[in-house]
């Protein structure tokens, strides 16, 4: 099999499709914005029903977790099957094994670009996103058997904690992967995007890049869901493109639940800035 997939991985809320929405603009290059509605084409996501019913050799029941663990192979295999160079994926899961099955095999695998954000910042927004209290969303993201139940449109998605998360994915790995930070891509979104087009071996052209950036800024991504609504939206929150900050925990986290996800996640945060944000 060709090891086509570059995965656009990362724990929910915390940027992946502001990064799925970069790379659309900067590929497509065009004078206005990519439609946030088609940003998908550029990232094909792991956990589609459809894509699992395509492989099955017979009726499925794809409610059953293991079930739908077993056929991830044939999924993988029949995009990377297409015998492109590259195949964007996007993922939220652990990169680990769950019934003996690699979530993220190396066998398909190019490289990895994995965009982490501030548990601290992050559980607002995924507690908006999952139609929970922060105060569960916070044991949630704490808990190493997180993860989303399979409903109509997806199938089951490992998330482990944030820990396991960040860890599963920056250790060393058989491939490349390129490691941002949410805050540095909205702090100094020059150069974390121009490391995500050197990531796939093109030269940073600067004008284009400025394009690309602008055309995918939380304003222009916000103004596109306002006009035509998102696709990706959570059935739960009123919006996808929140606020589309850092730190706006300091006046918004329980300090107590703060404490707690610090106390849980405090290796990771130290190793990743975060403790001292």
């Amino acid at each position: 099999m060709k090891k086509s997939i570059v995965w656009l991985a990362s724990y929910p809320k915390s940027g992946n499709t502001w990064l799925r929405s970069f790379l659309a603009n900067y590929l497509v290059n065009a004078a206005s914005p990519v439609p946030i509605n088609e940003v998908h084409k550029f990232g094909l996501g792991d956990n589609i029903t459809q894509m699992y019913r395509r492989v099955a050799t017979g009726p499925v029941d794809l409610n059953d977790v293991e079930a739908s663990v077993r056929l991830r192979p044939r999924v993988l295999a029949a995009i990377v099957a297409n015998n492109a160079d590259v195949n964007l994926v996007k993922t939220h899961n652990i990169n680990r094994d769950i019934y003996g099955v690699q979530l993220i095999p190396a066998e398909v695998t190019r490289s990895a670009i994995y965009v982490m954000r501030n548990p601290l910042d992050m559980v607002l927004s995924y507690a908006k996103h999952t139609g929970q209290t922060i105060e569960k969303a916070a044991q949630d993201i704490c808990h190493p058997h997180n993860g989303t139940a399979p409903y109509e449109k997806n199938v089951a998605t490992f998330l482990g904690s944030w820990s396991d998360h960040v860890k599963s994915w920056t250790q060393p790995l058989p491939y490349p992967v390129l490691v941002l930070r949410y805050e540095d891509m909205l702090a100094k979104p020059a150069e974390a995007f121009g490391k995500v087009v050197e990531h796939f071996g093109m030269t940073v052209d600067q004008e284009r890049l400025e394009r690309a950036i602008r055309h995918c800024s939380f304003d222009e991504l916000r103004k596109q869901e306002e006009k035509s609504g998102f696709i990706e939206k959570s059935e739960h929150s009123d919006r996808f493109f929140s606020k589309g900050q850092a730190g706006h925990w300091r006046t918004e986290l329980d300090p107590e639940l703060a404490r707690t996800i610090r106390q849980s996640n405090k290796r990771m945060m130290k190793q990743y800035g975060y403790w001292n944000d």
